[in-house]
């Protein structure tokens, strides 16, 4: 046989033979964030805060620019 089989097969025997047992520390219902207030949630519409907007032609670019530019910049 070729060594690409026992390259293969002997990592796939090996983990057959791995145990499942669970790990040996467990957190206990005493811990410390059992002391600690949680605030409930509430309910938040997905919708909140949405607006309607249709599509608009498009302005000039310099109005556009103007109407945005701060007053007494003299550009």
């Amino acid at each position: 046989m070729r060594p690409f089989y026992f390259v293969v097969a002997l990592p796939l025997a090996a983990s057959g033979c791995a145990t499942t047992l669970p790990p040996d520390v467990i957190a206990s219902h005493q811990s410390e964030s059992a002391h600690l207030s949680v605030r409930p949630v509430g309910y938040a519409s997905p919708f909140a805060g949405y607006t309607h907007r249709v599509p608009v032609d498009p302005k000039p670019w310099r109005l556009q620019n103007e109407a945005q530019s701060p007053e007494g910049d003299a550009s």
